[in-house]
């Protein structure tokens, strides 16, 4: 049960007086390259529900980008992590280490798809643990090449840029970037020439084709993939695509890495996106959701791969902090307690219904996607051209935003609505989010 009501409440505009006063000091104090969707500040979040320093409470369909899945106070993170908090906060695991870290390495041996031997190195943010990936891949291999995909978001390190594929505003003028990362093409089944039905079977023989020809397989580390794309427009990559890649994969001594910082921990329906065609990845990365909103990032696969690096090649001064490790076993208890897979799978169908609905009544809706409690919607000016529309998008999300619902949008052209309720949302706020959705396409 949530101590914050889990009611929408809007008592002054968006943003309010207080909010107001916040941004100003914000904007004297913090670099303005750090940008937020919506200057609402935030004093209280739990449940489906983010309360603002006005008193207003919004309801939440971002989850802090799918982080708070469990809710943003959850009892069992809180519960955790103030324990640990009073024992100790630090005392760095390449130093002297703590049980903590190796109860949540032991946790996603368990969790993450596979029955092989596993290992974890445990992280702050989903870019070092791609750019971590990345490091192990190569080490293994005794390859340099890296394969990612149009679409594909990875961070914002200098690696991670290299291998992120939208430019504005993850790259602009950040440059020069990492060597020896190749982009291939993506199954984006709505935008797929020969229409969705060929797309994965096309999408991976392209794909092969390319890193054959432009990289040669003997040369390449690791292909890099989310398996439900994140930033790029939630993207389900056409059924095939995937397998295909992991088996060329296989076959070449690549290392296929799942990118699952997004899509992780029962976001998707399931414990992990690739689940979905029953890939076994050699590497995940996860962070986002793993520990109820505090700090931690993961790489976990095949002991063999992972013990691939000297000791000390691996790590950080943060890397698996104690108080992060005790919000992520309070966050798995939860997830594993209130069956947040079942939750997410709830989620979709209601979701699905009512979007599905929305693309028959406005046909500015070209495509309704996703999986689980990680659902979104593409919007076009003309549902023949496909041509994207971003006005309308971001027309539409500030429409929500007025109203009191939190949506966060997403994609290389800007042009789609994503929602990441928390899995933990009532079935009430749920609903009530899709009617101010609806509202919004009406005046619109």
């Amino acid at each position: 049960m949530s101590a914050l009501p889990q009611e929408r409440r809007l008592i002054t505009a968006i943003p309010g007086p207080k909010s107001q006063e916040l941004q100003a000091r914000r904007s004297a104090a913090v670099a303005a390259g750090v940008g937020s969707v919506l200057p609402v500040f935030a004093a209280r979040a739990d449940g489906g529900i983010i309360e603002d320093v006005d008193g207003n409470r919004l309801i939440d369909f971002g989850s802090g980008i799918a982080v708070t899945g469990v809710g943003a106070s959850a009892e069992a993170v809180v519960r955790r992590a103030s324990a640990q908090l009073a024992d100790f906060t630090h005392t760095c695991f390449m130093v002297t280490p703590y049980e903590g870290y190796v109860a949540v390495a032991e946790a996603l041996a368990e969790l993450t798809p596979g029955d092989h031997a596993k290992k974890s190195a445990l992280f702050n943010s989903g870019a070092e643990a791609v750019e971590n990936a990345v490091k192990i891949a190569r080490i293994h291999t005794k390859r340099q090449a890296v394969v990612v995909f149009d679409h594909g978001y990875h961070g914002r390190t200098n690696l991670t840029m290299a291998l992120t594929s939208k430019n504005m505003p993850y790259k602009q003028g950040f440059g020069p970037f990492a060597p020896e990362v190749y982009r291939m093409p993506m199954a984006y089944g709505y935008r797929w020439p020969t229409g969705p039905e060929n797309c994965g079977p096309e999408a991976a023989a392209q794909a092969i084709d390319q890193i054959s020809k432009q990289v040669g397989a003997d040369n390449v580390a690791a292909i890099v993939i989310e398996p439900l794309l994140g930033e790029g427009g939630f993207i389900e990559p056409a059924k095939g695509f995937l397998p295909a890649l992991s088996e060329f994969a296989r076959d070449n001594g690549i290392v296929f890495v799942a990118d699952e910082i997004q899509s992780g921990f029962c976001r998707t329906g399931q414990w992990f996106a690739c689940e979905d065609e029953g890939i076994v990845p050699d590497l995940i990365t996860t962070a986002k959701g793993i520990a109820g909103g505090l700090p931690l990032a993961a790489v976990t696969g095949r002991a063999e791969i992972m013990d691939a690096a000297h000791a000390g090649g691996l790590g950080g001064t943060y890397g698996g902090n104690p108080v992060a490790c005790a919000g992520a076993l309070g966050s798995i208890e939860t997830m594993k307690e209130l069956d947040l897979a079942a939750r997410a799978r709830h989620i979709e169908t209601v979701m699905k219904a009512r979007l599905g609905a929305m693309q028959e009544k406005y046909e500015i809706i070209g495509d309704v996607r996703g999986r689980g409690a990680m659902m979104a919607i593409e919007l076009v000016k003309d549902p023949t051209t496909k041509e994207p529309n971003p006005e309308a998008t971001a027309a539409l999300a500030k429409a929500c935003h007025q109203e009191g619902l939190l949506v966060l949008t997403c994609g290389t052209y800007g042009n789609v609505l994503r929602f990441l309720p928390p899995m933990v949302i009532g079935e009430e706020l749920l609903n009530e989010g899709l009617d101010i959705l609806e509202q919004a396409f009406t005046r619109i």
